[in-house]
């Protein structure tokens, strides 16, 4: 029988025999020793190639996102912190600016106790404004105190002091009624002063462009003068200023004129006809200016209310949204001084309301000639006018006087 001879078989089995572990002394391959200096053997019985040695993706995938994670925490930790310090230097400010409101409330505070009261008297009675003020309460007063004494005090008792009394009184009310006619003589000038403002205004309604009072009554008139189908009178300035004047600066003008001619006929200096047609055209001026102040009031007080819900719902929206005073000190405190702000606006206007309602009642029962209870009538609500007249001038000479204070 044949044999197959493999190359190197006598060493191999020489040195296989030579083995004493190796008592088979099978004739198989026996791989070489493992040699320690290389890095990578490869078996030549293997069918296939061996792979090359590759780092695991999950494992670079997992140390990427790591990384990844880390820097995106890095970053959201500076911008908290950055955003704490944005806070905090907001909150300093904010704080700063509180304290700043609560020490300029601490001084309005302090001014309000330094103005006296004698001080806003003195002020209000240098002017003919304020005395007549005074002298219109006084006025009505009197005449408030003779109704009850006549209708309700004393009746039936007629005794000579009581006639005496009666009668000071009545000379009292008297004078003060006429010391106030004199009081407001030459207040047609204000308003008078108003009509003429607008020729010196740009682009004003009167007609008056970009040159002076001067050169429009010369040349500018004599341009347009062709123009006017009134001739020369109607190109005048100041009739066409007066002409497009606001209708309640024209009725305070005329009004002002008017008490002036009534004013004149009991100085004796007009004949009493002319002053008393004057007296019921100065009427029927109070009437519509009392008119348009009613007006004006209701359009002011509607803008005034808009104002205050607006700001209401805004700290309703900012307590729902739990919004406090100590989280939004200085916001609170804004919308509180501004609050207080539009409800003392509110106050005065409803007052000036009512006085001029009051004033619609008493020129109401003159214009219509309304005999049946106008003693009475006129009687209380004068008096109301002068007490709430008196009252609004009063808070703003106090007011004049606390930030004369504040500024001093």
């Amino acid at each position: 029988m044949s044999s197959i001879s493999f190359p190197h078989l006598g060493d191999e089995m020489g040195s296989s025999s030579s083995s004493p572990h190796d008592p088979m002394q099978a004739p198989f391959y026996t791989p070489p020793a493992f040699d320690m200096s290389s890095s990578f053997q490869m078996n030549p019985l293997s069918a296939h190639p061996p792979r090359t040695p590759r780092s695991s993706t999950a494992t670079q995938s997992h140390f990427r996102n790591m990384s990844m994670s880390i820097s995106v925490y890095d970053e959201k930790a500076e911008e908290e912190q950055d955003g704490e310090t944005v806070k905090a230097d907001k909150a300093e400010v904010d704080e700063d600016e509180v304290v700043e409101l609560d020490e300029e409330d601490v001084r309005v505070k302090e001014a309000e106790k330094l103005v006296g009261t004698h001080e806003v008297w003195r002020d209000m009675l240098v002017t003919s404004n304020g005395r007549d003020k005074a002298f219109k309460l006084m006025q009505y007063s009197i005449n408030v105190y003779l109704l009850f004494h006549s209708k309700v005090l004393f009746r039936n008792v007629k005794s000579t002091w009581q006639r005496e009394i009666v009668r000071r009184l009545m000379a009292a009310k008297n004078g003060f009624s006429f010391t106030r006619k004199m009081l407001i003589m030459f207040n047609w000038l204000a308003p008078l002063s108003q009509v003429l403002a607008q020729q010196s205004v740009p682009f004003s309604s009167s007609g008056s462009s970009l040159t002076p009072h001067s050169f429009t009554a010369t040349s500018v008139s004599s341009s347009k003068s062709p123009q006017i189908s009134g001739g020369p009178f109607l190109s005048h300035p100041v009739l066409r200023a007066l002409l497009s004047a606001p209708p309640p600066v024209l009725l305070e003008l005329v009004n002002g004129l008017s008490d002036d001619i009534y004013s004149l006929s009991r100085l004796g200096l007009i004949g009493p006809k002319l002053g008393e047609r004057a007296a019921r055209f100065a009427d029927w001026c109070w009437l519509f200016t009392t008119l348009v102040g009613l007006v004006e009031n209701g359009v002011e007080l509607g803008v005034i209310e808009s104002l205050q819900r607006e700001v209401q719902s805004r700290a309703y929206k900012e307590s729902l949204s739990g919004a406090t005073s100590k989280s939004q000190p200085k916001t609170s405190k804004i919308d509180e001084r501004e609050l207080s702000r539009l409800q003392k606006k509110n106050y005065w206007l409803q007052a000036s309301r009512a006085k001029l309602v009051m004033d619609l009642i008493f020129v109401s029962w003159d214009i219509f000639r309304i005999t049946r209870w106008k003693d009475t009538i006129q009687s209380l609500t004068g008096l109301a006018a002068a007490v709430l007249s008196f009252a609004k001038l009063h808070d703003k000479y106090r007011t004049a006087l606390v930030n004369k204070a504040l500024n001093s």
